[in-house]
């Protein structure tokens, strides 16, 4: 290839320059303009280079609009070698190069668009946003219970395609009460989303067309304004009682966050920096980390401690175990080791007088960072100037511990690390009651838990543990019953003769189980017997098998905090799951150990919360009982209409909750719109990336899927891009107040909503101005009289008026 070029070039003299910013004017009415008066004033040949071909093709569709119509070249020599004005090609360039002689321009993608926009980064995990999980329908299937905004709650039964007047589009399919059926398009799978709020057999079944869905959302309505006035109370009563923002020395935070031996995940640097951001504010921080279990949290937690301690303020770490209270401990003290704060533990562990001189100092001021379990919340507690409270895992304290934090709320910065938050606690993130960070990138390295889920089978246990002893490692028998834990112990010593076995139960005196810990930290022993003590226990690297008996009588949160307890390292780790026979487990449980092991992949933390909030309800958002209208209307619902008031209280206008939420311009021009099968095959694939396309909020949204498409499937065939246009019109006709548009090859008709935001003075203009092509009928009807021989000759029929008519345009 490079002798080829030299080849090509041999004969001229090089003198290098760099192309001009030709900088894309987001907001003008000719945003390639930079780009136009550039190519008429050179008289030399252009090549554009995009990163990958869905870029290429985004490139393309912008210079097409501008009549530039570039040939697309598979390499750089065809192109040298050809006598084309104008090429385009995929290559990783960073910067333009401009060649004198022979007059040469290569224009890279960040001379347009002004930053790169690179592959390999866009195919990183992207982080797991609440609200886009809790209404993602990925884990629809056959049955399952959804919400269509207009209709109520139906089955979902798939994806249909029909023929309308002679064109085939792609449908969902929902069943409601009677059997009657709806065909959604599925350009308007933004009115769709998954029931949650109860388990499926509980959720509602709706008749199709009655009165008893909008009676239903009214009632629920009236629920929600007072909730939405609740919540803004308590953000006006936390804002009121503003303390002193925590001013943070960077330059000791940096020295600090240096020393973190390994590299922050997106998510992590995310979390942190949304913590930084809190305590740097006046308003008391109520902040939800949620992380799986060895992704980071206990990091964004020291670093959160660090800033308030180095201001001079305490830091109280609540954690519900003795055992991760002393790991906590050990880990702050190394982490600290070479800065001057003073750490100490509160916890079982330590003498009544040790506890009582910590308490005392504490009082004085002298402990920095205290680290304790529920202890920590007795009355005989006092601090002398307590900044920030971290509280590990929420969900293993009690009612009345909660109670205690809710006071705290409006004084002290809270913030709360858990793997798997309950349902209320995940209802008040999603509510806009507290914030909420999600940690869903794994660390490098870090492998996924294989889980399986069967009846008791001793060639199981015994191969189980085995393969774990045999490459070195540790295995976990969880047995939850102290009564028969020694007789269990007995039972795996006769199955696996070659393990060296203890046993753990927190009736245990302090001092034999920290023993019994450390010896199988140590590994002294390979074989650990021990009921759920182990939840929140110390990090083993090399414990990677967990047994898991009786497994139907743990709850979800439980078993996802216990499988974690395995897998800390970058070996592949296993969970067994015991069961009785599926005969004596009760539905609940069938559905907890489904969840479990359908998702087994990292980072599913926050998604089995939401399995949880299915199976056991949303529960209470703010004391009073909000669960019926949740369950009526389901979490997403509820979560949408309650943001809403939320906001249209903040704003001082009363929420007009009858409103439709998502309701777009409804579209039909004619044109087949959908992934073919022979594009995209897999069912769920389409579905996840039709609700994606109809969701989005902004044309750069939709560019950003259009691109992926195209680097993951190729090319996209005539329907997909008849899609991607409609989805367009609907973006630009959003604000506008367009309520219909349909479409022929001879005529174009435009219904608007009353009290439409269009210019009324152009209006007229083309009234007036071009009366053969544009009639307005009634009060809302526009009818152009155009005959079009294309649907992109439609589209841009259609796309001109709306922007001409346009309150903006006018502007």
């Amino acid at each position: 290839f490079c002798s080829h070029i030299t080849n090509f070039f041999s004969g001229f003299t090089f003198n290098f320059a760099i192309p001009p910013l030709l900088l894309l004017q987001q907001r003008s009415q000719q945003p390639l303009l930079p780009l136009l008066h550039y190519l008429a004033s050179y008289s030399g040949r252009v090549l554009f280079v995009a990163e990958s071909t869905g870029r290429r093709e985004a490139l393309l569709e912008l210079l097409r609009e501008q009549k530039i119509q570039p040939r697309i070249f598979s390499d750089w020599l065809s192109f040298l070698q050809s006598n084309e004005k104008l090429g385009v090609m995929v290559a990783p360039l960073e910067r333009g190069l401009q060649l004198i002689n022979p007059e040469l321009s290569v224009i890279a993608e960040p001379q347009i668009f002004g930053e790169r926009v690179q592959q390999r980064r866009r195919r990183q995990a992207r982080t797991r946003d609440a609200d886009a999980i809790i209404s993602n329908l990925a884990d629809l299937h056959f049955g399952s219970p959804v919400v269509h905004e207009e209709h109520g709650v139906g089955r979902y039964q798939g994806l249909i395609k029909l023929a309308i007047n002679g064109t085939e589009t792609e449908f969902l399919s929902i069943e409601y009460a009677g059997g009657d059926k709806l065909y959604v398009p599925v350009s308007a799978l933004n009115l769709i989303s998954r029931y949650t709020g109860a388990s499926e057999e509980n959720a509602p079944l709706h008749k199709l067309g009655g009165e008893v869905w909008k009676k239903i959302k009214r009632k629920a309505a009236e629920k929600i304004r007072d909730v939405a006035a609740e919540i803004l109370a308590i953000h006006a009563l936390r804002a009121a009682k503003q303390g002193q923002p925590c001013i943070i020395n960077m330059e000791d935070y940096n020295r600090f966050a240096t020393a973190f031996p390994f590299e922050e995940t997106e998510d992590q640097k995310k979390a942190i920096d949304d913590v930084l951001a809190d305590l740097a504010s006046p308003v008391s921080m109520d902040r939800v980390v949620c992380g799986d279990v060895g992704f980071g949290k206990t990091e964004v937690a020291m670093r959160a401690a660090f800033v308030m301690a180095n201001t001079g303020k305490q830091v109280a770490i609540l954690v519900p175990t003795t055992l991760l209270a002393q790991q906590h401990y050990q880990n702050f003290r190394d982490r600290f080791a070479d800065w001057p704060l003073r750490i100490e533990g509160l916890s079982r562990f330590k003498t009544k007088k040790q506890q009582d001189e910590i308490i005392h100092e504490m009082a004085l001021g002298k402990v920095d960072i205290i680290i304790g379990t529920h202890k920590l919340l007795q009355g005989d507690i006092r601090f002398k100037d307590l900044g920030l409270l971290i509280i590990d895992e929420e969900h293993r304290f009690g009612v009345q511990h909660k109670e205690q934090f809710k006071k705290l709320r409006a004084e002290v910065d809270i913030l709360t690390m858990t793997a798997t938050p309950i349902p209320r606690t995940l209802n008040m993130s999603l509510s806009g009651l507290r914030d909420l960070s999600i940690i869903s990138t794994p660390p490098v390295q870090r492998l996924a838990i294989k889980t399986f889920v069967s009846e008791w089978n001793d060639a199981q246990i015994q191969e189980a543990c085995l393969r774990e002893i045999k490459r070195g490692g540790q295995v976990y028998f969880l047995h939850n019953d102290v009564k028969t834990i020694a007789k269990t112990c007995q039972q795996i010593a006769a199955l696996v003769p070659e393990a060296r076995i203890e046993f753990a139960h927190g009736q245990m005196p302090e001092r034999d189980l920290e023993r019994v810990m450390l010896d199988f930290y140590h590994q002294r022993f390979n074989v650990l017997v021990c009921t759920t003590i182990i939840e929140s226990g110390i990090d083993v690297p090399t414990a990677n098998t967990i047994i898991i008996n009786r497994a139907d009588k743990l709850g979800l949160a439980q078993l996802h905090q216990i499988r974690g307890r395995v897998g800390r390292s970058h070996h592949r780790a296993y969970a067994y799951l015991i069961t009785p026979p599926v005969t004596a487990i009760s539905d609940d449980a069938k559905k907890r150990l489904d969840a479990i092991a359908s998702l087994e992949e990292l980072g599913v933390g926050f998604t089995l919360a939401t399995h949880d909030l299915e199976i056991r309800g949303a529960g209470e958002l703010l004391g009073e009982s909000q669960s019926g209208q949740i369950n009526e209307i389901g979490f997403t619902m509820y979560s949408e209409l309650l943001d809403r008031a939320v906001k249209s209280l903040k704003m001082g206008k009363t929420p007009d909750l009858d409103e439709p939420l998502n309701k777009g311009t409804d579209i039909d021009i004619g044109v087949p719109a959908f992934f073919p099968d022979d594009y995209i095959a897999d069912v769920h694939s389409r579905l996840m990336l039709y609700k994606r396309i109809a969701s989005t909020q902004n044309q750069s949204e939709l560019d950003k899927i259009r691109v992926e498409l195209i680097d993951r499937f190729g090319l996209l065939p005539d329907q997909a891009k008849n899609l991607f246009s409609v989805t367009m019109l609907k973006l630009i006709t959003r604000n506008i107040g367009v309520k219909k548009i349909d479409a022929s090859d001879k005529h174009i008709r435009i219904i608007f909503v009353p009290d439409a935001n269009i210019n009324p003075a152009n209006l007229i203009e083309l009234i007036q101005n071009k009366a053969s092509l544009y009639k307005f009928n009634g009060k809302d009807t526009l009818h152009i009289m155009k005959t079009t021989n294309s649907h992109e000759e439609r589209l841009a029929t259609i796309k001109q008026t709306i922007q001409y008519l346009s309150l903006n345009e006018a502007a």
